[in-house]
């Protein structure tokens, strides 16, 4: 039987086949690996030193920001 996880990824739901589920993974899931990214967890920044070992919840509000080089 597999668990669904619910979470709000930039103001959208999306279901994940997880029970536990850290950032670094959802990172991983979502093809952003080596990418510059911020991300906020429930409206406070998770650094990216922290990523492994923050744990995500059914229901977290996420924000996801990628750097834009250029100039």
């Amino acid at each position: 039987m597999s668990v669904t996880m619910q979470l709000i990824i930039n103001g959208k739901p999306r279901s994940f086949d997880a029970q536990n589920f850290t950032v670094a993974q959802l990172v991983a899931h979502l093809n952003l690996e080596g990418k510059r990214l911020a991300i906020e967890r429930n409206g406070e920044i998770v650094p990216r030193s922290q990523f492994a070992d923050t744990d995500l919840a059914e229901g977290d509000k996420l924000e996801i920001v990628g750097a834009v080089g250029g100039g």
